[in-house]
């Protein structure tokens, strides 16, 4: 009997419940962890300078913009395909799921605000500087913070209040080390327009994690990575339709033609600006859905912010941009906010593990006892 126990113990231990895809051992929970962090800042950081410079070599089409955030988003049928093999295998929080009409009707109401958010941030991005985009879009951390805690219950701790302060102080010191205005030939009112917009795009972006995150607790109830790459296909699928009725519709496309003989570098370079960007948000994608699905939708924007800090680094390397003193405190400021956030989770994560398994053991103990 003590040999039982022991070996129950054992496989106990070697399992962590938070895992949203498998019972996976712990240091695999945090492999994972550290798989997605790298696909967000990484896919971000080359989706917002291929924008960029999207822009700057003469393209002007917000809905084009907005297309390609979303029109990549066949690339994740391929993951799909071969984890379909798995689906058996994963565990579920509930033996139900919901119909398929309450299935579609999410993926379709998520796919709309995909789309408003994807178009708010194109034209911010229009707009404003570089600086100034960074600078609001730091704002997304506040509006997290407060979605978070209203429907995902989530706890504001000392350390995550201090991640969030340094990680937008990061993101502020880098706005404001270059020039604030809007580019070159933009009016105030558009600059306003800019500067509404991505704060709007900065509100809702918070909305969305924290809808995905209550859409998998409460209505999916199934703990499966197929699913998070279901709601991100789907999703992608509505915001991709979306915006090219949006491109027909406002008449954008006819210009499409112009825009690529007149794009500076050629037009080689504009369809490889738009097809790498369209893969580089897919990348993103994954890394922000899993990491709603494996920590919290906050834990997600937070590293989502982080990148934004990490994003004049790929500018140095891939633009030869400048690099002073204040970009650097600012990178170091944000690896601190990241260092804080991640020993609060370490905090949290080994917590559970401890009441998990105490737990239990009192309930085989108690079981051994009546045999």
């Amino acid at each position: 009997m003590n040999d039982n126990l022991e070996q129950m113990l054992i496989q106990d231990e070697n399992l962590t419940d938070r895992s949203p895809f498998l019972k996976l051992r712990r240091w695999q929970w945090w492999l994972l962890v550290a798989i997605n962090i790298l696909f967000l800042i990484a896919g971000q950081a080359a989706a917002v300078l291929l924008g960029r410079f999207y822009y700057d070599q003469g393209g002007n089409s917000t809905w084009m913009a907005t297309f390609v955030q979303t029109a990549g988003f066949p690339i994740l049928c391929i993951p799909l395909i071969f984890l379909h093999p798995y689906q058996k295998l994963e565990t579920s929080t509930s033996s139900t799921y919901p119909s398929i009409k309450i299935v579609a009707l999410l993926y379709f109401v998520l796919g709309l605000l995909v789309a408003g958010d994807n178009m708010l941030y194109s034209v911010g991005l229009l707009y404003l500087s570089a600086s100034t985009y960074s600078l609001i879009c730091a704002t997304q951390l506040a509006f997290n913070a407060v979605f978070s805690y209203l429907l995902n219950s989530q706890k504001l701790t000392a350390l995550i209040l201090n991640s969030v302060v340094i990680l937008s102080l990061s993101a502020a010191l880098i706005a404001v080390n270059e020039d604030s205005d809007g580019p070159s030939g933009v009016s105030k009112g558009k600059y306003l327009v800019g500067f509404i917009c991505t704060l709007g795009a900065s509100a809702l972006y918070s909305l969305l994690l924290s809808l995905m995150q209550l859409s998998f607790q409460k209505v999916l109830r199934k703990e499966t990575y197929n699913v998070v790459l279901e709601m991100q296909i789907y999703t992608s699928l509505v915001a991709t339709c979306v915006s090219t009725a949006g491109l027909f519709g406002s008449g954008e496309w006819k210009g499409l033609q112009d825009e690529m003989k007149g794009f500076k570098s050629g037009r080689v370079s504009y369809v490889l600006t738009l097809v790498w960007a369209a893969v580089s948000w897919q990348v993103c994608a994954v890394g922000v859905v899993g990491l709603i699905f494996a920590v919290s939708s906050l834990f997600s924007n937070v590293i989502s912010t982080l990148s934004l800090a990490i994003t004049p680094l790929a500018a140095l390397l891939v633009f030869h941009d400048e690099m002073n003193g204040v970009k650097v405190i600012a990178m170091l400021l944000a690896l601190c906010g990241f260092c804080s956030y991640i020993y609060q989770n370490y905090l949290d994560d080994t917590k559970a593990r401890k009441s998990e398994s105490q737990s239990h053991t009192d309930d085989v103990i108690q079981e051994s006892h009546h045999v």
